[in-house]
């Protein structure tokens, strides 16, 4: 039987990494020459063996996030790496990195628009051939 609820020790490396991983993909971000963007971490889930850390990544301007993120999973050791020095005293092992887009946030500001009739699907059509999934 699988636990869902994550233990307090899942909790507490995830709370450690995401709090460490802002600085050094901010810091990566303005290093790499990419000014105006903004890189927030939504949620990191650890595996209950605590050998996997799923980070999810919120980036504005979203236009940018796809680019992003393909950037940020080459440099995954290195990310990696930077983080095990900064939390060597709190974790003694690092879990391997997997990174995601976190796109709730635009999602939320989507239905938000809807709601209040600024997109309106039936009198402009060509919203829902934005919306569709690629």
């Amino acid at each position: 039987m699988s636990n869902v609820e994550e233990s307090q020790r899942q909790k507490k490396i995830g709370s450690v990494l995401q709090r460490d991983l802002v600085d050094v993909l901010q810091s990566a971000a303005t290093q790499g020459g990419m000014q105006g963007i903004l890189i927030s971490v939504s949620k990191v889930k650890v595996t209950v063996d605590l050998s996997v850390a799923k980070v999810y990544l919120s980036i504005f301007p979203n236009d940018k996030a796809k680019e992003l993120l393909v950037g940020i999973k080459s440099n995954t050791p290195l990310i990696r790496h930077e983080l095990a020095q900064r939390t060597k005293h709190q974790l003694r092992r690092m879990p391997h990195l997997e990174f995601f887009v976190d796109d709730s946030l635009e999602y939320i500001d989507q239905i938000e628009k809807s709601l209040k009739g600024q997109e309106n699907p039936i009198k402009d059509p060509s919203i829902l051939e934005k919306r569709k999934k690629t």
